[in-house]
């Protein structure tokens, strides 16, 4: 079985960067819908009945398109606040494995419907919740996944509640964990599926990560910087001279020759080819 890094070197270049602009921006599409054209978010919801029976495809993305929450001032607050730890997510974990936790949860929100539309017209006969199984998933789970995250990441990390009252993300995290499992334990059964669905890959990300992630804003900055330096300082040299150590990289306007008299393989530069001291084996 191939290993997580052997599929990050192979699909880690088709990584969106930036997702979660990228998803802000979706949601000003559907906020833009829904001052313009309220009755056209009709046509963009999760709908398993339109999907299956009326070949509507397009609902299997383009309910991401709908905001998690209708448009005021606190709105704008939540999504700087999404934007913001998001990208710090980003940047620890990198693109593609945040791109991973991302779509793994709209496709664990997605095969939920499908599985909570099945469940009504199957085993409850009710044909009428099997065509509003959809409408119980939205992306406010997404973000919640991606706060979730977030708050298992940067556990220490302290914000400001209400703008002036300190207080660790944990704590944050532990309550609305908390909040969610009395949600799942005395809801109905659809609310069943929609919380287990949509956080399903927040607990993958629990279980595989076992605490290996923690680390400060300021420690995931270095990581990224080491990073950058390690990618600068570890490209592979075809030529480098033996002498003053130049290389096809740092010197590409530099000739390289291997020294026939030299007793092994020893490269040099134009300007040292005929000045260097020959090496001999004794």
């Amino acid at each position: 079985m191939k290993s997580r890094g052997s599929f990050e070197r192979k699909f880690g270049k088709y990584a969106i960067k930036n997702l979660s602009l990228v998803l802000i921006i979706c949601y000003g599409f559907g906020y833009l819908f829904q001052l313009v054209n309220p009755g056209f978010l009709q046509y963009l919801y999760l709908n398993p009945f339109q999907i299956i029976f009326r070949g509507q495809i397009w609902r299997l993305v383009t309910w991401l398109i709908i905001p998690p929450s209708s448009f005021d001032f606190f709105t704008l607050l939540m999504l700087y606040f999404y934007y913001s730890i998001g990208t710090t997510l980003e940047r620890t974990w990198g693109p593609y494995r945040y791109n991973v936790y991302i779509f793994s949860g709209a496709l664990f929100t997605i095969l939920g419907a499908f599985l909570l539309f099945g469940y009504n017209l199957i085993f409850q006969r009710d044909l009428v919740a099997a065509f509003e199984a959809g409408d119980r998933f939205s992306t406010f789970f997404v973000n919640m996944s991606i706060f979730l995250a977030f708050a298992a990441t940067f556990p220490n990390m302290q914000i400001l509640l209400f703008f002036f009252i300190p207080i660790r993300i944990k704590i944050l995290g532990i309550i609305y964990g908390l909040l969610l499992a009395y949600q799942f334990i005395g809801g109905s059964t659809a609310d069943r599926f929609v919380i287990g669905a949509s956080l399903m890959n927040f607990i993958v990300f629990f279980i595989t990560s076992r605490g290996k992630v923690h680390m400060t804003p300021r420690q995931a900055k270095r990581r990224s910087e080491f990073k950058r330096e390690v990618r600068k300082t570890s490209k592979i040299t075809r030529h480098k001279c033996a002498v003053c150590g130049r290389t096809e990289e740092t010197n590409p306007e530099l000739e390289f020759r291997f020294c026939s008299k030299c007793d092994g393989n020893y490269e040099y530069c134009e300007e040292h080819i005929f000045t260097h001291t020959h090496v001999k084996n004794k």
